[in-house]
């Protein structure tokens, strides 16, 4: 039976088990049938003209495990980012574990989908904000809304500053032959509030994995959110993560994307702006080898005067890797004194090396200013050989200027642990000792 059908198939066994009278009954429903209409994207639509995902969806996937998940802490600690405290939210398998989550309900919400979408104490948050920018039309997202059952659930309410980072962590222990999970996460940060999150989906062996995720992010008037999505995993994982991000006035939302590990990763990521002075950023490293893949969808949707958004991807690719970036902004005629801004520079340290860059405008008002860039090309050998002549290894003279080349990314990083974790990662990834005090 292909995916499809099995999917299919798995969503009236699926519904069997949830409440016919929920508010989410047709909602499910409308996105079931608009995934069978729709089926997989495949590389004949523009938006995914450099992916496909035909050998990904060959698998035999479990979607709903028949093992109980059981993982000791020692055997995960590495992918904390346990130098400081933090709240958790951890998943096995797609199962929500108690054992290795520290949420709170201590003045922030911090728990998990399955008790926001059944219980009454958060039925006015679900109505006003689940689903309610994640696109109802592109099929693997109407996918997960479908089966949409566990995830995150964080709302930050107004004026709260969140002393600790949040870390969303999903584990896949691979005692599936092959296992598909669909996370759905909900973020609401209300008024004047601040809160840093951090994302990261880990397989703990080799059997293949296909995370199909769905996130949704609302900043109210005057909120920062930083979020930051560590994708470093094993050559058997795919991940599509499909992010979706609504800004009121005033808002700041930073997305930082590190892009290491993976056989195929898709990043859609999506901002709509819906009131004035509004200030977005997205930035992403993406350093990939092998045969890895690694798509970057990124949409910025100006539709207020008098806001921001700035867009800086660098992409270093060797051995046989492709990279894509796609990256759209979009000004209505309306959004007058737009200061948008988009670069994306690549390295090709290999011939056979692959990168698909297509930056794209679509400006409708007059009174913009508006910008967007895209390099590709190798290292500098004046610099290299500069190096050299003063007694720098070619192979650590290399990964300097590879690190130099990402360091613009990695300065923006605001939590002190998180930047040192990526610098290691960095560094694993070149293999070099950068030198640097971690």
């Amino acid at each position: 039976m292909e995916l499809k059908e099995k999917l299919i198939s798995s969503f009236m066994a699926f519904e069997q088990h949830i409440d016919v009278d929920s508010n989410l009954h047709d909602l499910r429903g409308a996105a079931i049938k608009n995934f069978e209409n729709k089926g997989f994207p495949t590389k004949k639509e523009e938006a995914w003209k450099y992916t496909s995902l035909n050998s990904v969806l060959k698998n035999d996937y479990s979607v709903f495990p028949k093992h109980e998940p059981a993982v000791e802490f020692a055997d995960v600690k590495k992918y904390f980012l346990h130098e400081i405290d933090s709240y958790k939210v951890v998943f096995i398998d797609g199962k929500y574990s108690s054992f290795l989550s520290a949420t709170t309900h201590d003045g922030i919400d911090v728990c998990l989908m399955s008790s926001a979408l059944h219980k009454p104490k958060y039925k006015m948050i679900i109505d006003e904000y689940f689903n309610k920018t994640a696109s109802r039309e592109e099929s693997l997202t109407t996918l997960n809304t479908a089966f949409a059952a566990e995830g995150a659930y964080i709302h930050i309410p107004k004026s709260k500053v969140v002393e600790k980072p949040i870390e969303i962590i999903y584990f896949s222990t691979g005692k599936e032959d092959a296992l598909m999970v669909q996370p759905r996460n909900l973020v609401v940060v209300g008024e004047n509030a601040h809160v840093q999150i951090i994302e990261r989906h880990q397989s703990l062996n080799e059997n293949p994995v296909l995370t199909n995720s769905v996130t949704e992010v609302f900043a109210q008037k005057r909120a920062i959110v930083d979020y930051y999505k560590v994708q470093n995993d094993l050559s058997s994982a795919n991940l599509i993560d499909n992010t979706y991000i609504a800004q009121r006035q005033e808002s700041r939302v930073s997305v930082h994307t590190f892009s290491f590990g993976g056989n195929i990763t898709r990043n859609n990521l999506n901002f709509y702006h819906l009131g004035e002075r509004i200030d977005s950023t997205l930035k992403g490293i993406t350093i990939i080898g092998d045969k890895q893949h690694v798509d970057h969808y990124t949409l910025v949707h100006h539709a207020q005067p008098n806001c921001e958004s700035h867009q800086n991807y660098k992409c270093i690719l060797n051995d046989s890797a492709t990279g894509v970036f796609n990256g759209k902004i979009y000004v209505e005629k309306e959004a007058q004194k737009t200061d948008a801004f988009q670069q994306n520079n690549n390295i090709l340290l290999s011939d056979k090396a692959t990168i698909n860059a297509k930056p794209q405008l679509e400006i409708f008002a007059d009174d913009v200013k508006c910008s967007h860039g895209c390099t590709i090309g190798q290292l500098d050998e004046t610099a290299m050989f500069y190096m050299q002549q003063r007694g720098i290894p070619q192979k650590e003279a290399k990964a300097l200027l590879m690190y130099a080349f990402s360091n613009e990314v990695i300065e923006s990083i605001k939590i002190p642990e998180l930047k040192k974790r990526i610098t290691k990662i960095i560094a694993t990834k070149l293999g070099v000792n950068l030198g640097f005090d971690l």
